[in-house]
């Protein structure tokens, strides 16, 4: 029997070194899941389905010679997860509609050339309360300190020191149910990357490490619950969450985000192209 996957690499244990090809590799994948979700901001509107968007989202990744990562990752069919307003991750698409008010997280992985660019974002539809808004822009702003504490001889808790550090001064709490992972030509390696942690605390960062930040805060309380169909996460109070998503990887002198929007479209409240 041919096993085809004997020409896959396997989760090790160990947390990979990748060299210049890979982050060349990165970088399109990177570029290409960015471009994606550019692609939605003209479309994430009132009235328009979830399912609408992931279609959107399958053809866009074909049509540029890549693959979708999650249409059949663990019995899942769809080129995105979708999460609106209380759902946490991975919310699947589907025929409801969006309403004014809501916001969106929308999470596409592609494959391109055996590399994964893993990417999300938030997406208000239509005119959004401010409650909203400004937990948009904090877990950015989480994200994006998490990011800066990234270099070499910083440790992997200094992430998760940062992000929470943000997330306690806005009184928002951090999910600790999910967390980043490695990623390259796995969809998921090591390490797990944890957004609720110590300063000083994890394994050392050494250049050609990559991985994702992708913290979640909750309005309310952090706790998480998963609905019957196996995949959707929800706030256990019903309250508000967010979530933003980049890959990186560990460079001689500090970090390199793969999955930048090229049209700078990938911060909160980006209405247009």
């Amino acid at each position: 029997m041919n096993d085809s996957t004997a020409l896959l690499p396997m989760r090790t244990g160990e947390i990979r070194i990748h060299d210049a090809e890979g982050f060349e590799g990165m970088r399109k994948a990177g570029r290409l899941v960015a471009e994606c979700l550019d692609m939605l901001v003209g479309e994430v509107k009132p009235g328009v389905t979830t399912q609408y968007l992931d279609d959107l989202v399958r053809e866009f990744v074909l049509d540029h010679g890549a693959q979708s990562a999650t249409i059949g990752y663990r019995g899942y069919r769809h080129a995105s997860c979708i999460s609106l307003n209380h759902v946490i991750c991975h919310g699947i698409p589907g025929p409801k509609p969006l309403k004014e008010g809501d916001i969106a997280n929308i999470d596409v992985t592609c494959i391109l050339d055996g590399w994964h660019g893993d990417h999300s974002r938030m997406y208000g539809v239509g005119e959004v309360k401010r409650k909203a808004e400004r937990l948009m822009d904090v877990t950015y702003e989480a994200m994006m300190a998490g990011i800066s504490a990234v270099k070499p001889g910083a440790r992997f808790g200094d992430i998760g020191g940062a992000i929470s550090e943000i997330a306690r001064l806005n009184r928002l709490s951090v999910v600790e149910d999910f967390c980043g992972h490695g990623v390259g030509r796995l969809f998921h390696d090591e390490p797990n990357v944890v957004h609720s942690s110590d300063y000083g605390t994890g394994p050392e960062l050494r250049p050609g490490m990559f991985f994702t930040i992708e913290p979640m805060l909750n309005i309310g309380r952090k706790d998480a619950a998963i609905l019957p169909d196996g995949w959707t996460a929800v706030t256990r109070d019903r309250q508000l969450s967010a979530q933003f998503e980049h890959s990186v990887g560990v460079t001689e002198t500090g970090v390199e985000i793969f999955t930048k929007s090229p049209k700078g479209l990938d911060t909160p409240h980006t209405v247009k192209p």
